[in-house]
């Protein structure tokens, strides 16, 4: 495949770039909002949390993942970097596909859960071990996620480890 004009490059960068922001932003929301939800013993805040993890989860979450992965694929398959030439690259695909399950299908499903708990009895007569582990796969769901992110961050940023080791016929290591 034909690679891209620096100016194109530098487009396709720049969203990358606020695609993979929106998603850490809204990773750091969660753990606000579900802070929040643990620490109020108002059951309308609780449930209004819950919520707009919900939304975000359907949403803003879904949106900033897909375009970041679609932005970074592009980014890769259109450049000298390639989809498993570097070592740090394969590291980051496969925290792309960890933020893939937390993100739009963990989140989404333990807020609704969530909600469906609180809405049908109230934070005073919800069912306090339901309640209480579903909160606790969210919270550990938000800190990976939010762990995924930032270590994603930090390896497009040093980019460490260089290219992968392989071996040719003869059995002697090359780069790609």
């Amino acid at each position: 495949m034909k690679t891209m004009s620096l100016m194109n490059k530098k487009w396709l960068l720049s969203l990358h770039i606020v695609f993979s922001a929106i998603m850490l932003g809204t990773s750091v929301t969660f753990l606000i909002l579900s802070i929040t939800a643990v620490s109020t013993q108002d059951s309308v805040l609780v449930l209004a949390c819950y919520k707009a993890m919900h939304v975000l989860s359907g949403s803003s979450v879904r949106a900033s993942l897909i375009g970041t992965v679609v932005t970074g694929v592009l980014l890769s398959v259109r450049t000298h970097w390639g989809l498993v030439k570097y070592n740090w690259i394969i590291v980051k695909e496969i925290l792309t596909l960890i933020a893939i399950v937390l993100g739009p299908f963990g989140m989404y499903v333990w807020t609704l859960k969530g909600i469906t708990l609180l809405t049908d009895v109230g934070i005073e007569g919800v069912n306090q071990g339901a309640y209480v582990t579903n909160t606790v796969y969210l919270f550990i769901g938000i800190g990976l996620q939010l762990l995924s992110l930032l270590a994603m961050f930090v390896l497009s940023v040093f980019k460490p480890w260089g290219k992968r080791k392989t071996r040719n016929k003869v059995g002697t290591v090359v780069r790609f």
